[in-house]
């Protein structure tokens, strides 16, 4: 399996709980929250804005949070997420499981920094 297809598996798994946490801090619009990502992790995800709103959009389907379109004079239309109490509680549960798992990967791999 190639790196970079390892790579977007993991993307993946764990672009829910990515776009949960922006969330948390505040509301925040499907442009703000890719460029959050690509932003905080170096580049190392970035989300093409084909496949991010589809996963919003299942997020609020789901609960997981809501959104609410704003206009701005001068501003084209946006809409902003935010996280819901069911959402909080998704989150919550996702960290621990990615903390866990970074920790059994550490136990096999030593990935962590010393």
């Amino acid at each position: 399996m190639s790196t970079q297809l390892f790579g977007r598996e993991v993307q993946k798994g764990s672009a829910e709980m990515l776009i949960l946490a922006l969330l948390e801090e505040r509301q925040r619009h499907g442009y703000e929250i890719a460029r959050l990502i690509e932003t905080r992790s170096g580049g190392a995800i970035s989300f093409q804005v084909a496949s991010l709103y589809p996963m919003l959009y299942r997020l609020e389907k789901r609960g997981l949070i809501v959104g609410r379109w704003v206009e701005k004079a001068g501003e084209r239309r946006r809409r902003f997420y935010k996280l819901t109490a069911e959402g909080q509680e998704v989150l919550k549960s996702q960290r621990s499981f990615w903390n866990e798992f970074v920790e059994a990967l550490d136990r096999v791999a030593h990935i962590k920094h010393a």
